[in-house]
């Protein structure tokens, strides 16, 4: 999967792929989709959510650039398999999940493979999560029609915000940089996520 999926598409971080290759993506996969667990492409996780393609996985973590210091927020926990990617690479992961059933099963895969550094919220992800800010890096793992403005103010100065911008089928993917001036923006090509409902995304219909 890391070779000829991620590495082979220009991911170069030596750390992420380190990540990516230590993480078995099978045990975040329900069945009988975890047999197709290492195909690149998204799986079905219950309750209407996925599991991002591994290369997404791989260019969003290399996207935030992440140090062994960094606090990190992510938002849609999902079935964990993004967190415990940032939790070989960073000091502490938050992450918000909106459907309580979820975050149940993102804590139990967490645990299965003794993941400590993650904290699991259960609420509305556009919000952030102030406790716990500011943060260095923060992922949004949900299509947002723009960046919920919480989240750029719980990012720090230098920090990197990565999220599927657009509308509700197709998105761009962008980074924000934050200095002292406000954000500087830049794109990464198109993506497709499941819809970020929430006070500062999609209205759930």
């Amino acid at each position: 999967m890391v070779e000829h999926q991620i590495r082979s598409r220009g991911i170069t971080n030596s750390r992420v792929l380190t990540a990516m290759r230590e993480i078995p993506r099978h045990l975040f996969i329900p069945p009988p989709y975890n047999t197709s667990a290492y195909e690149d492409a998204p799986l079905p996780i219950g309750n209407g959510q996925t599991i991002s393609q591994p290369y997404i996985v791989a260019l969003m973590t290399a996207l935030i650039d992440p140090l062994p210091e960094d606090r990190v927020l992510e938002i849609g926990a999902g079935s964990g398999y993004q967190a415990a990617i940032l939790s070989m690479l960073v000091q502490q992961v938050t992450t918000i999940e909106r459907i309580p059933a979820v975050a149940d099963l993102a804590r139990e895969n967490l645990v299965k493979i003794g993941l400590q550094n993650i904290s699991i919220i259960v609420g509305d992800g556009t919000r952030g999560y102030p406790d716990h800010a500011p943060y260095d890096g923060i992922m949004i793992t949900a299509a947002t029609p723009e960046i919920p403005p919480p989240l750029i103010d719980q990012l720090t100065i230098g920090g990197i915000l990565v999220a599927p911008v657009g509308g509700r089928e197709i998105q761009e993917l962008i980074t924000l940089t934050r200095n002292e001036n406000g954000v500087v923006r830049s794109s990464h090509g198109g993506v497709r996520f499941v819809p970020l409902i929430g006070e500062h995304g999609w209205a759930d219909s």
